[in-house]
């Protein structure tokens, strides 16, 4: 399978200071990768490397298309919940639209194709109704529809999804997997979530991130594995479609 995003040697940080050292990482075309590991840990700022915001201190990043290096990919973004600004007045329409931006020059309006994709997008989402809606008079679930189908508007080859399960509540949650299933046919999705259980359930390949990664090629990980890298006691259940994750209750040092 043809590789879309091979990290190497990787340290990143701020100021200078290191939150990431000595990360090497490849995406796969259709890899569903769930990246996971304790607050602080530098989930996020992996992501931002990889989204081009924010520069590596060492290493590189490389990018393919079809097997042959590029400079770069296209992504596209879901970011976390606390990102997004509700009370900003834009429909539901524009948000998705907006996701098409860098597919048209700056001074040229969106052409009738773009407005195609973007009602294409709206009823994927299940949005019909919803279009001239500001995006603060939606519910969480309505958000993160919105705000994916910004995402994949401009058929990206790799979706980023930050922490998504906080948009929404557990009735919701299953439907968003369905949604990312049929994504994932189509292109590679990272997913960055503190929600072990929903992950490992969800996903292909596993990423732990705790200022270093570890890469576990498919998603049956056990409680130890997931003790040694989050350095706390954890343990993992699952019931019915919606799995939880219960840490033990350990002391920090």
């Amino acid at each position: 399978m043809n590789k879309v995003i091979e990290i190497e040697n990787l340290s990143a940080g701020y100021d200078h200071k290191k939150v990431l050292r000595d990360v090497c990482l490849t995406v796969y075309e259709n890899d569903f990768l769930g990246i996971i590991g304790p607050n602080g840990g530098g989930k996020t700022t992996l992501i931002k490397v990889i989204l081009g915001l924010l520069k590596p201190l060492e290493g590189e990043i490389h990018f393919f298309r079809e097997g042959k290096p590029v400079e770069e990919i296209m992504m596209g973004y879901l970011p976390q919940y606390n990102a997004i600004d509700k009370k900003f007045p834009i429909s539901v329409y524009d948000v998705i639209l907006s996701g098409l931006s860098r597919k048209k020059s700056m001074f040229k309006p969106f052409s009738s194709e773009h407005h195609d994709r973007v009602g294409e997008i709206i009823k994927r989402m299940g949005l019909q109704g919803k279009e001239k809606k500001a995006i603060g008079q939606l519910s969480g679930g309505q958000i993160q529809r919105a705000l994916l189908g910004r995402a994949i508007v401009s058929n990206p080859e790799v979706v980023i999804l930050d922490e998504p399960n906080t948009y929404i509540d557990q009735r919701f949650e299953s439907r968003l997997y369905e949604i990312l299933s049929e994504i994932n046919k189509e292109r590679a999705i990272i997913l960055v979530s503190h929600d072990i259980g929903t992950v490992v359930s969800n996903v292909k390949t596993i990423a732990c991130v705790n200022e270093t990664l570890d890469y576990h090629p498919g998603a049956e990980v056990t409680a130890e594995w997931l003790e040694e890298k989050f350095e706390c006691p954890i343990e993992l259940l699952g019931h019915g479609e919606l799995p939880h994750r219960i840490i033990k209750k350990h002391q920090h040092v």
